[in-house]
């Protein structure tokens, strides 16, 4: 039972992300026969449970590897969930970054970000088919930390009101800056891996 916690984890990653996604979605206003009922706290409360979901899913993506590693239960399963995992919660709370507003600081560094995951997802497919791995390298493990961390923040900075900070004040505008300036090396630290695993596939076919 144990050796199966980890993958247990991986999955329940899939299904925070989803629940966080509906959330956010119908705090929104996108949920048919329910959003337009919703109060002002309703809202914020579904805001909340977005975010907490985010946090704690963002968490398991560290427990289920060092788990997986403690336990000697890396699987086949859990290589393929890991990874899809971490592109379906960052994708997910992207765009409910976007269903709390207008976010003009987070636009360019969230795009770059979909494009480098869709990108790099697209060439594992195109590589494995040729029967080429690319190898998750250190600086990729950091790239998911940074996104995780930074998503995190933004999602906090986006639902202020939901929390019940104090508006208004430097520190919402220092936290919000910070939030920004973290964004933006997570999008910087995900080109750099992107176009390294781009240098690795480029390499490997050409040998091959």
């Amino acid at each position: 039972m144990l050796k199966a916690l980890p993958n247990i984890l991986t999955a329940s990653r899939l299904v925070m992300a989803l629940f966080m996604f509906v959330a956010f979605a119908a705090a929104a206003g996108a949920v048919p026969y329910y959003s337009d009922r919703l109060e002002p706290e309703a809202q914020f409360a579904l805001q909340r449970w977005a975010v907490y979901a985010f946090v704690v899913a963002a968490l398991t993506d560290f427990l289920d590897g060092w788990l997986a590693r403690k336990l000697n239960a890396e699987t086949v399963w859990g290589a393929i969930l890991d990874p899809i995992g971490d592109k379906v919660l960052v994708c997910g709370a992207i765009l409910g970054l976007m269903s709390l507003g207008p976010q003009p600081m987070v636009v360019l560094p969230a795009g770059l970000i979909l494009f480098r995951e869709f990108t790099v997802s697209a060439l594992r497919e195109v590589t494995a088919g040729k029967g080429v791995s690319l190898p998750v390298t250190m600086l990729a493990k950091w790239k998911t930390t940074l996104q995780l961390t930074a998503l995190a923040m933004e999602l906090i900075a986006a639902a202020w009101g939901a929390f019940a900070l104090p508006d208004g004040t430097p520190f919402r505008y220092g936290f919000e800056t910070a939030a920004h300036a973290m964004l933006w090396l997570a999008a910087l630290v995900t080109l750099i891996t992107g176009f390294q695993y781009w240098e690795q596939a480029r390499k490997a076919l050409s040998n091959g």
